[in-house]
């Protein structure tokens, strides 16, 4: 079977910048009955920094992440992800892509209940026959603070620790950028707290680039930047 090469293309960003969206825009439907979702957003994500996306529900701030993950293409505009345009790949490239070199953590932590917790973070690898980095692993699992849970069942799992699962999961292939969605939505506020605190400690001490789509106001609070979105658009852009 062949394999797949995902061959850089010119990036003519900023070094720094490790996703960059021009001009898209998201139309859902046809006719009178089309939904403008997005509406010719143009942005920049510096490598190494936590950005927070917010905005209220149907501002487009979830399908902008979906497009700049490579889960779902632009009517129209580009999306440059770590030197490779991905509105140009094919299904299997983009695929390939999203395996190397993005993280998803999603509100619902989606863990397979079959599996144990180390079971479900290592599951990246296996779909993808890669070989397991053990010391990596089990930095990750200590980091993440569910080494001591690592043979358990997502049953028998806080809401937290699935999250931190989920987590982990998103990070064992050492992607290039992670990307949440909501990741404190299903938490209590004590919980959500402490997932909080491990994204901020991600971003320091591993130097992940983090991409968070929240309504909550401290995780936003707490971002290198905030960028704000109202009816497909970008109506503020904000450096702490």
């Amino acid at each position: 079977m062949s394999v797949v090469q995902l061959a850089p293309k010119p990036n003519p960003v900023a070094a720094d910048s490790i996703v960059t969206a021009t001009a898209v825009t998201r139309r859902y439907g046809d006719g009178d009955t089309a939904v403008d979702a997005l509406r010719g957003v143009t942005l920049e994500i510096e490598q190494g920094r936590m950005t927070a996306i917010m905005g209220p529900s149907g501002s487009g701030k979830s399908t902008l992440m979906r497009i700049l993950a490579g889960l779902d293409r632009p009517t129209s505009g580009r999306v440059v992800l770590d030197g490779v345009e991905i509105t140009q790949l094919d299904d299997k490239k983009l695929t390939l892509l999203r395996r190397e070199r993005i993280g998803f953590v999603f509100q619902f932590f989606n863990l397979l209940p079959t599996l144990t917790a180390e079971e479900n973070v290592l599951l990246p690898l296996s779909i993808a026959g890669d070989k397991v980095d053990r010391e990596w692993v089990d930095d990750l699992l200590d980091t993440i603070g569910i080494d001591g849970r690592r043979k358990h069942r997502p049953s028998e799992l806080s809401g937290g620790q699935q999250q931190r699962v989920a987590v982990a999961r998103a990070l064992v292939s050492k992607p290039a950028v992670l990307f949440a969605d909501e990741p404190t939505g299903n938490l209590d506020a004590a919980t959500g707290a402490g997932i909080i605190d491990l994204m901020i400690q991600l971003n320091r001490d591993l130097g992940t680039t983090l991409v968070l789509v929240t309504h909550d106001l401290d995780l936003a609070g707490r971002a290198r930047r905030t960028i704000r979105l109202a009816d497909g658009r970008i109506v503020s852009d904000t450096a702490a």
